[in-house]
């Protein structure tokens, strides 16, 4: 019996199924704030939401893999 989690992350050969990023779950601009490597300051918060409203998920797949 597998679980449902590891269909999700390998094939029968051992290798990954698909990837994930951190994009495709929802994050808040504190997660992209984080995610750059910054502190967290309202200001960042801000300019996180801002970019999110901008660029959706290619804000926070900029800096995950």
């Amino acid at each position: 019996m597998t679980d449902s989690a590891d269909e999700e992350t390998s094939t029968a050969g051992g290798g990954p199924a698909r990837f994930r990023t951190g994009a495709e779950r929802p994050f808040d601009p504190e997660d992209l704030v984080m995610a750059s490597g910054r502190d967290v300051t309202p200001e960042r918060v801000e300019q996180a939401r801002r970019l999110i409203e901008e660029k959706g998920a290619a804000a926070l797949e900029r800096y995950l893999p």
